[in-house]
C-alpha cells in the first residue's frame, strides 16, 4: 500500500509540473508553487523507508520459511529413519525414505534459492525505481527552479527597461 502512496505523491508531483502555468514568451518554462512541489518531496521521503520495510519483511518471511522447511523436512527425516528401522525391508525402506529425504532436501534448497532470487530481484527493482522516481522528480524541480529564475530576471529586466523608457520619454 505504501508504493502505491509513493507512486500517487510522485504523480502528483508530476501533475502539478506538467499542469503548471507556462511562464511568459515560453512554452518550456512554468511556474509551479515552490512550497507544494517541496512538501510532496518531503512526504515522498518520508515514505521510503517503509518501502525498504517491505523489502526487509519479504525477506525476513523467506527466511522464515527455509527454517520451517529445514525443520520439516529433519522431521520428516527422522521419521523415515524410525519407520525404516522398524519394517522388514529395512534396506529397501531405508532407501525409499533416503531418497524421499534427498528430494525432499533438493526441492526445500531449490525453493530458498527461487525465494532468495525473487525477493533480491524485487527489493532491487523497489529501490532502483524508487531511486529513478525520485531523482526524475529532483531533477524536475531543479528544471523548473531554473526557468523561474530565468523567467523572473528576463521580467525583472523587461520592468526596469520600461521604466527607463517612460522616464526618458518624460
Amino acid at each position: 500500500m505504501e508504493e502505491k502512496d509513493v507512486q500517487r505523491l510522485l504523480d502528483m508531483l508530476y501533475n502539478m509540473i506538467d499542469e503548471a502555468k507556462s511562464a511568459a514568451f515560453s512554452s518550456e518554462k512554468c511556474t509551479i508553487n515552490r512550497d507544494e512541489a517541496l512538501d510532496l518531496l518531503d512526504e515522498i521521503r518520508s515514505k521510503l523507508p517503509l518501502e525498504l520495510k517491505k523489502a526487509q519483511e519479504l525477506v525476513r518471511a523467506r527466511e522464515e520459511y527455509i527454517a520451517a522447511a529445514k525443520k520439516e523436512v529433519e522431521k520428516m527425516l527422522r521419521q523415515a529413519e524410525l519407520d525404516a528401522k522398524t519394517i522388514v525391508s529395512e534396506s529397501e525402506t531405508l532407501q525409499q525414505a533416503r531418497a524421499k529425504a534427498g528430494d525432499i532436501v533438493r526441492r526445500a534448497e531449490e525453493r530458498s534459492r527461487e525465494l532468495t532470487h525473487v525477493a533480491n530481484t524485487y527489493t532491487e527493482d523497489a529501490l532502483r525505481r524508487t531511486e529513478e522516481a525520485i531523482q526524475a522528480a529532483l531533477d524536475e524541480v531543479k528544471e523548473s527552479r531554473i526557468r523561474f529564475r530565468a523567467a523572473s530576471a528576463e521580467k525583472m529586466q523587461s520592468q526596469q527597461q520600461e521604466l527607463r523608457n517612460s522616464a526618458a520619454g518624460e
